[in-house]
């Protein structure tokens, strides 16, 4: 794909590079609600799409988990081996201090969950819909207060510079040098609610890391920090999910990586 915005002077003996590496992602734009959202909408917090007959998801503690973010796939432009109908859940504890994150084993789920629904249910006899076991859960420990409504929009972007493959896919490391970091973020930049496309990190990509190298693991979500609207991550961080592309192919949620940093 080529690009449609001019390379300074400095990046265009890499042009080929970045447009080798550009790929589609949704970008996620957020609005406080100002009306009930239905149980099967896209949201960031508020109440889940959940069948009535299944085991809603608690943490390690035995409490039940918040909803931190929810996608009904027939509202998003598709991306590639996405799913195109269905709804998508992550939820997080809000008990543990650390936002559901294991950082010792970004893999262990046992404070946050991520869910799939093939099917959608329309007929609210069917799904959970008293949620009065949440107000006995102590969410002072979330990114969040409100509840957000959700718009979407296809677009495109080549690989972030905070990507752990920037170097072996766009330049070596000696080629490097002070000017390039400013203008290839300030032309690409990675920040922001989205799903698919490259993560931005405020220190370092752990899939970096040798425990996770034995898969390949991509971009599923990515929810930044916004202090206008009260989304706050540690000290103005960003989250991350990763998934592999076999696993999202086959729609199987269950290893899902998942991790915060902060400044």
């Amino acid at each position: 794909m080529k690009l449609d915005i001019a390379l300074p002077e400095i990046l265009l003996p890499f042009k080929m590079n970045i447009e080798a590496s550009i790929k589609p992602f949704v970008r996620i734009k957020t609005a406080l609600v100002e009306n009930k959202l239905s149980l099967w909408q896209s949201k960031f917090s508020g109440l889940p799409y959940f069948p009535k007959d299944l085991i809603y998801p608690l943490d390690s503690c035995g409490q039940p988990m918040r909803l931190l973010a929810q996608f009904n796939f027939a509202e998003i432009p598709h991306l590639p081996m996405f799913p195109e109908k269905g709804i998508l859940q992550f939820f997080i504890s809000g008990t543990d201090g650390m936002f559901g994150v294991n950082f010792n084993d970004l893999l262990n789920d046992d404070n946050f969950r991520v869910l799939y629904f093939p099917e959608v249910m329309l007929d609210e006899s069917e799904l959970l819909t008293d949620f009065s076991f949440l107000s006995e859960t102590n969410y002072l420990e979330l990114p969040f207060m409100n509840e957000f409504s959700l718009s979407f929009e296809l677009q495109y972007a080549p690989l972030s510079i905070s990507d752990y493959q920037f170097y072996s896919k766009i330049m070596d490391a000696d080629d490097y040098c002070n000017g390039i970091s400013e203008s290839y973020s300030n032309l690409f930049p990675s920040a922001g609610h989205k799903l698919g496309g490259y993560p931005f990190f405020t220190q370092a990509d752990p899939r970096e890391v040798e425990q996770y190298q034995d898969r390949e693991y991509m971009l599923l979500f990515q929810m930044d920090s916004d202090c206008s609207l009260d989304i706050m991550w540690g000290d103005v961080g960003i989250a991350n999910f990763f998934i592999t592309k076999e696993d999202l192919l086959n729609r199987d949620f269950s290893r899902v990586l998942y991790t915060w940093d902060c400044g």
